[in-house]
């Protein structure tokens, strides 16, 4: 699952590095200064500008921050829990949950984004902000939404080891402290989502166990007699649609 995952984040980090070859081959014929190495006695000149060799090197962290800093950790991993749960193998497939947790995670974080694209990169773009202060307006609401999920329990454990000082707001917590405290909330409530969703399932593994002993049938497997069980209870519950509401408002709680 993992390398499905990470494939998928390659394959996005692809389209982005040809939109950003494209924008340079603009920004080339527009006439914006290349850089320059100076030589023994005289210059070398590349097509390449400064900018777009800042913004490839930062695509080679867009999967890590679209695996640690967003919404989309918690989605796969109950998905992930929610078929072994049912037992089904490997239906959905992995490409099927890969990509419903990538679009279901563009779906969380729209609002997000929004303010990102409003705050910073428009501004930006438009030249009324320099580049530092658009980095610090676009991390902004990434890390407020970071902050919503992440307990306070998950950030003193990371200001201990990191040996800092308790800081007065939340808004003080570093980035390099609020990650890893926001990843381990994240796996934490995925699992506690996991363990709801494995309770039915479980109790009708019980049920179908207990009626092939009380029948003598026990050389019958009692998962191949559940699982159709299962499919039919999760179908008329409407299980999908209730799963995926259930993600997607748990991070507006």
């Amino acid at each position: 699952m993992r390398r499905m995952t990470c494939r998928s984040l390659l394959q996005l980090a692809c389209v982005l590095l040809l939109l950003v070859l494209n924008v340079s081959d603009v920004w080339a014929a527009s006439g914006m200064p290349a850089i320059t190495v100076q030589g023994t006695g005289q210059g070398q000149s590349y097509s390449l500008t400064l900018q777009v060799l800042i913004l490839m090197t930062a695509i080679t962290f867009l999967p890590a921050i679209v695996l640690m800093m967003t919404s989309f950790t918690r989605i796969v991993i109950v998905l992930t829990l929610l078929r072994q749960a049912i037992g089904a193998g490997t239906s959905p497939p992995n490409q099927v949950l890969i990509g419903l947790a990538l679009f279901l995670t563009l779906f969380v974080m729209g609002p997000v984004i929004d303010r990102i694209n409003t705050d910073a990169v428009q501004p930006y773009m438009a030249g009324t902000l320099e580049g530092t202060v658009a980095l610090e307006k676009g991390v902004a609401p990434l890390k407020s939404f970071m902050l919503e999920q992440t307990r306070e329990s998950d950030i003193a454990t990371f200001v201990r080891i990191a040996g800092q000082q308790a800081y007065n707001t939340p808004e003080e917590v570093p980035l390099r402290i609020l990650v890893p405290a926001f990843v381990t909330s994240e796996l934490k409530t995925a699992f506690q989502i996991g363990f709801m969703i494995f309770i039915p399932f479980v109790i009708i593994d019980l049920v179908v166990a207990s009626v092939l002993m009380s029948m003598g049938m026990m050389m019958l497997s009692p998962m191949m007699i559940s699982l159709p069980f299962k499919i039919m209870l999760f179908v008329l519950v409407d299980g999908w649609t209730l799963v995926v509401s259930t993600l997607a408002s748990s991070f507006y709680r």
